[in-house]
């Protein structure tokens, strides 16, 4: 599959000030990075992914709709009927973006948080398309608007990573200790609120003003607050879906469906409120899931595990009208490469072909194109005359079925 190596890790400069190595060592997962704008990689701050200008264009050119545009005040979210309305004649519709209601409550002290930028905003879709690959785990981005000396949600933690680029303005961030250390998505903050809330009262562990081109890293868990300062500010928020240890004991327990003694009735009229009836039980089970778990494969997990992550990140978008035009077109000299960030799997499937996986899909090639479809899908350009294959002909109607599968896009 298409991925890049571990040590290449561009995108992620942009977001810490620390070498990958360290960063996965010291901080993934464990502890909070603050990085300087001096420090980073980017050309100029983080305004060439996102500015006001373009917060401007999408609430009142695109056409934004529900979920996409979230608002909060005083510590709620707003129901989407105060910013949103009518699409209008030609787009029958009731919940989009109303910018002059946006206005209004931006003038209020709202804060405008949009949502999904990593579909919506071209910059955003490429960069964290990049940044996904490098960390191996699908993103969302959001960005937060937020007026002067305002403050859009009340100290609460998050159920997954999250990385700040502060774009423009400033916005101070206060920081506490896990409540719950590494909580699940089903662990959301609001089901310990009053301990959130008691602990948020006390010494931060981090109290810092973020100014335009810094960055900042928060495991999920990590308590936190942010205050717009003196100016409007605008950050963005690069949350990274947590793969647990927990999700694979969510796939064992899937797979231990397959183990007979663990199927197995509970004794006639057992009452399993009574803790010393249960014992005896318990202990059986224990037994029995023990043992079966020391017959239990990676690759059964693995398996299961790519069932659900690989549906969770998108590959680079496809020009679809030009895809087909270069399809058509096709000749032995031009190039093709895998789309970035594509998820697959080749094995045999018996003697006369091989079962090339995909997310959703599953496609049957003759085996002799094993050799070429890994070329082809392997990462770099490739010219189609030089896939191997007997020739000319059969190179090019494997180029074809790929581009218009939407497997590889042009390559140069």
């Amino acid at each position: 599959m298409t991925i890049d190596a571990p040590g290449a890790s561009p995108a992620l400069s942009r977001a810490v000030a620390v070498e990958p190595g360290k960063f996965a060592a010291a901080y993934w997962g464990r502890a909070p990075l603050l990085s300087r704008a001096a420090e980073l990689a980017g050309p100029d701050g983080f305004a060439d992914l996102l500015s006001p200008a373009a917060v401007d264009e999408l609430l009142s050119r695109r056409g934004l709709r529900t979920p996409f545009l979230r608002v909060a005040q005083r510590g709620s979210v707003l129901p989407p009927d105060r910013f949103t309305g009518s699409g209008g004649a030609g787009a029958e519709i009731g919940d989009q973006v109303i910018d002059d209601k946006a206005t209004g409550l931006v003038a209020e002290g709202a804060t405008l948080v949009t949502q999904g930028l990593h579909r919506l905003w071209p910059p955003l879709i490429d960069y964290s398309r990049r940044l996904g690959a490098e960390l191996r785990r699908p993103l969302q981005v959001n960005a937060y608007l937020t007026p002067p000396q305002s403050q859009g949600f009340s100290t609460h933690y998050d159920t997954h990573d999250v990385f700040v680029l502060q774009v423009d303005g400033t916005k101070r961030w206060r920081l506490h200790e896990p409540v719950l250390a590494d909580p699940l998505e089903k662990q959301a903050w609001g089901g310990r609120a009053d301990e959130v809330a008691a602990t948020a009262e006390g010494e931060p562990a981090l109290d810092v003003v973020l100014e335009p081109g810094d960055a900042l890293y928060l495991p999920r868990g990590w308590l936190h607050s942010a205050e717009a300062q003196g100016s409007r500010s605008l950050h963005l928020t690069i949350g990274v879906r947590a793969m647990t240890r927990y999700a694979m004991v969510e796939e064992l327990l899937g797979l231990a469906l397959n183990d007979a003694r663990l199927r197995a009735t509970l004794p006639y009229g057992v009452d399993v409120s009574d803790p010393e009836a249960l014992e005896p039980e318990l202990t059986e089970t224990v037994e029995a899931l023990r043992d079966w778990l020391s017959t239990v494969e990676p690759a059964e997990v693995a398996e299961r595990l790519r069932a659900r992550d690989w549906p969770s990140a998108r590959p680079e978008p496809v020009s679809p009208l030009a895809q087909l035009d270069f399809a058509a077109g096709l000749g032995p000299d031009d190039e093709i490469r895998a789309r970035e960030g594509l998820r697959w799997r080749l094995a045999d499937d018996g003697a006369e072909h091989v079962v090339l996986r995909l997310v959703g899909r599953t496609m049957r090639f003759p085996a002799f194109c094993a050799p070429a479809l890994r070329l082809a899908l392997g990462g770099e350009p490739i010219r189609v005359g030089d896939l191997p294959l007997e020739d000319d002909a059969d190179r090019l109607v494997l180029a074809r079925r790929l581009l218009n599968e939407a497997l590889v896009v042009p390559g140069n």
